[in-house]
């Protein structure tokens, strides 16, 4: 089993949930984040003056799949995120060592 985590531009988020629906995807979890990467930051206008944001908005999805599975989200978080702009985000697999269901107590695949 393997943990996918993507950080990917805020807007993107519902193309790359609807990209993962077909792939019988059942459940991730979302957080909103801030950071940033190559683009470091952007400079903004408020009231007249111009100031620096150093911390992007972005979101985080975390979505715990099945060895045989990694490639095709990856696929389809790849065609859903992409802008082709700096700053469309990254994609991190992590091995998941146990997983359990606390309602049903079953572990590995079958609490995915």
């Amino acid at each position: 089993m393997k943990l996918v985590t993507a950080i990917i531009k805020p807007f993107k988020l519902d193309d790359v949930r609807e990209a993962l629906t077909p792939l019988g995807i059942q459940g991730l979890t979302v957080t909103e984040i801030r950071g940033f990467g190559r683009q470091k930051g952007q400079t903004e206008i408020y009231r007249g003056a111009e100031y620096h944001v150093s911390f992007l908005p972005k979101v985080k999805i975390e979505i715990a799949v099945s060895d045989a599975q990694v490639d095709d989200v990856v696929e389809a978080i790849l065609q859903a995120a992409q802008t082709g702009k700096i700053g469309d985000g990254k994609i991190f697999i992590s091995p998941l060592e146990r997983v359990i269901r606390i309602r049903t107590r079953e572990t590995g695949e079958a609490a995915l």
